[in-house]
């Protein structure tokens, strides 16, 4: 069991590649799904099977691992997708909403998936809620894979993999950690939506909203500290203006710079949970 998750990770990327070329030197259109799910689940996968090797308890079995993967994750696509699509419109408020939502959706399927959970750990709760959340993100990156497939032109292998590459490497530091903060959490509270609970996700879907319009930010304060006249004005009658290189290179930093600090703070404060989880489990021993 020795860096399990390694192994499932190396392999698992030495079989998508291989499928890549193969689909691309092919032109077979029928191993495009292989290509989606492989991309997809890698990366949410791999990150399971190493949280489920960090010293979880035994309550914490492959069983439910598995259940708050699939049940939990495809729960929390389908409420998602309703409610968007029920809610959602054009606004200012949009992220904030989405973030809302499927920060909400997620809680719930952890709450579901859990209810039968008697002994509640915060560290159980931080393994179980990224394992919901990385569900949520594997399904979500499939659907973002295959609508990256279809192009003007035609198919498009190359931007299927540009999408699939993209979100493994932002995977770790999105849906899994947000819902794994708000598990800790909510397992600490016994699985009662205390105050603590309330307020951790509004919390994580603070940082869900923000990650979300990141790009629409970076927009803003580039225009801000670089934009010439000309160019608001034409935004002041609806047309969108040209950009110089080094506006989309000012836009490109803040825009990572934006994803980093939002990612430093999740990770920080999922520090926190967990350090608490081991206070806990000091107090209990003694």
């Amino acid at each position: 069991m020795k860096r399990l998750w390694l192994r499932i990770f190396l392999t698992g990327l030495v079989l998508w590649l291989a499928t890549v070329v193969v689909t691309g030197w092919t032109g077979n259109s029928n191993l495009v799904p292989t290509v989606v799910l492989f991309g997809s689940f890698l990366v949410p996968v791999t990150f399971v099977v190493w949280a489920y090797g960090r010293g979880r308890s035994p309550a914490v079995t492959v069983e439910l691992l598995f259940q708050a993967f699939v049940i939990g994750g495809v729960l929390g696509v389908l409420g998602a997708s309703l409610l968007e699509s029920w809610l959602i419109r054009p606004s200012l408020l949009m992220y904030v909403l989405v973030g809302l939502i499927e920060e909400g959706v997620k809680l719930a399927a952890l709450v579901f998936v859990t209810r039968r959970v008697a002994r509640r750990s915060i560290k159980d709760g931080v393994v179980l809620g990224a394992t919901v959340g990385f569900g949520f993100a594997a399904f979500e990156s499939a659907g973002y894979a295959f609508n990256a497939l279809f192009t003007s032109e035609g198919l498009s292998l190359s931007q299927l993999v540009e999408t699939e590459v993209l979100r493994g490497i932002l995977t770790p530091v999105g849906h899994g950690l947000w819902t794994a903060i708000a598990g800790g959490v909510l397992f600490a509270a016994r699985g009662r939506l205390s105050a603590p609970v309330v307020l951790t996700y509004l919390g994580v879907s603070l940082l869900h909203a923000l990650w979300d319009s990141m790009s629409a930010i970076a927009i803003a304060i580039t225009l801000v500290l670089t934009g010439r006249p000309w160019q608001f004005e034409l935004l002041r009658i609806g047309r969108v203006p040209h950009v110089s290189a080094w506006q989309v290179h000012v836009y490109t930093l803040l825009n990572w710079v934006g994803l980093i600090v939002i990612s430093l703070v999740a990770l920080g404060w999922l520090w926190g949970v967990v350090s608490a989880g081991r206070r806990e489990r000091e107090i209990l021993s003694q």
